[in-house]
């Protein structure tokens, strides 16, 4: 079978950004199939691809993967506006290179919703079988969030929405609220899977040698956010928690903010003003460098704003690989995410916008190392038993390759 896989933001493990695609394309290709990858440039990621773009495109093969790199450049530091310039520009090429690749299976992946264009076209004009993966409910965040409020704009992105999933022969969700945002869309169950991000035990191994960052001192209690520094992240609350351990003479806990985005130059100019040194801030690294970051950290956080659409509607890269690498999580807002945490005693979960419980969590981590360990060790567990990638990736080929026999694909 030979599949056309497109997702804007593909990333390798030499970049900085998540390797679910990476890791989905690299499981086809040990099955047998052809994978064709379609991505945009990130600037915190990495394609494995070098050399000149020719005509806005540049293509070559990556561990076995045929990749179309769109000379796009994306970055999570982007405005409002010239992402959705990307997210479109990037639509428009990946709509014709639909009508001249040589595939079966056409799969698209979110973020941004524009990717369920192609597959539409693929699906009506190609006659070809569409699986389309949803990694986050939109129109909903965004409405929910506030970012866009336009009702045209809202209009458009959800006639797009109701258009891919009512158009995809099969679809997958990331979360329970993802999946169940697709079936309120009227979507069969039966077409809906739920194949969660998983952890990379390879890579995030606790046997990786542990990378001391500056700042940090050898007996301080470190806990590390790595990921995206923008408006839905909230990272605004870590400062206030780090407000408040000042205030209460804690200083024996550093928090370290690993990443890039919109935010982080006013969050580094609020924690400069207000004399937050027990804030760390890194630029992002690659997945190797971060497994070294991870194993010198004592607590993953997992924060997001405090919007109820993420509660039981994200699957974070950054938790799984806390798991993986078997650190104790410190969750920011209720969900299933939370449910985990409770159920496997694997961190605490406190109440969003609280910044004096997330400090107390945190000075409980650094008072209770004995139980710090032991919950790390049961992340470890968790990863090990209910979500190593090997077994989520299977399950997702199969539901993939489903799609290609039942539509008589070879």
């Amino acid at each position: 079978m030979k599949l056309l896989y497109i997702h804007q933001h593909f990333a390798t493990p030499k970049g900085a950004a998540g390797i679910r695609s990476y890791q989905m394309a690299r499981r086809m290709i040990e099955r047998g199939h052809r994978v064709t990858m379609v991505c945009g440039r990130g600037t915190d990621g990495q394609t494995g691809l070098s050399g000149p773009f020719r005509s806005g495109l540049r293509r070559g093969s990556v561990e076995g993967i045929d990749v179309i790199e769109v000379d796009l450049a994306y970055s999570n530091r982007d405005n409002f506006l010239k992402r959705t310039r990307t997210f479109l520009a990037f639509m428009f090429r990946t709509c014709r290179l639909v009508f001249t690749e040589d595939y079966d299976v056409l799969f698209a992946t979110t973020t941004p919703l524009t990717v369920g264009l192609p597959g539409i076209l693929g699906r009506w004009l190609r006659r070809k079988p569409f699986v389309f993966e949803v990694r986050d409910l939109w129109p909903e965040l965004p409405r929910a969030m506030g970012v866009i409020r336009n009702p045209l704009v809202l209009g458009a992105m959800s006639l797009l929405e109701f258009a891919s999933y009512r158009s995809a022969h099969r679809l997958i969700g990331l979360s329970p609220g993802i999946v169940d945002g697709i079936a309120r869309r009227g979507v069969a169950r039966q077409r809906i899977a739920f194949v969660p991000n998983g952890c990379d035990l390879d890579i995030f191994s606790p046997d990786e040698a542990p990378r001391q960052p500056p700042g940090v001192r050898d007996d301080d209690l470190m806990a590390i956010f790595a990921g995206a520094h923008g408006l839905a992240n909230g990272l605004d609350k870590v400062l206030d928690a780090a407000a408040a351990l000042r205030r209460n003479g804690r200083d024996d806990i550093r928090i370290v903010l690993v990443g890039n985005g919109m935010c982080k130059p006013a969050l580094m100019a609020r924690a400069a003003e207000e004399g937050l040194d027990n804030v760390v801030f890194l630029d992002p690294v690659r997945k190797t460098e971060l497994a070294g970051l991870l194993r010198r950290a004592d607590v993953g956080l997992q924060v997001l704003a405090n919007v109820p659409a993420f509660y039981f509607g994200t699957s974070p890269n950054k938790f799984f690989d806390y798991l993986a690498v078997g650190l104790p999580v410190l969750n920011n807002y209720p969900g299933w995410l939370a449910g985990l945490i409770g159920e496997a005693d694997c961190g605490i979960a406190v109440p969003p916008d609280d910044p004096e419980a997330f400090a107390a969590a945190l000075c409980a981590f650094a008072d209770d190392r004995e139980r710090t360990l032991r919950q790390g060790r049961n992340a470890r567990r968790l990863a090990e038993t209910e979500f190593p990638r090997e077994v989520l990736a299977d399950r997702w080929a199969d539901w993939v390759e489903g799609a290609g026999k039942k539509a008589g694909a070879r």
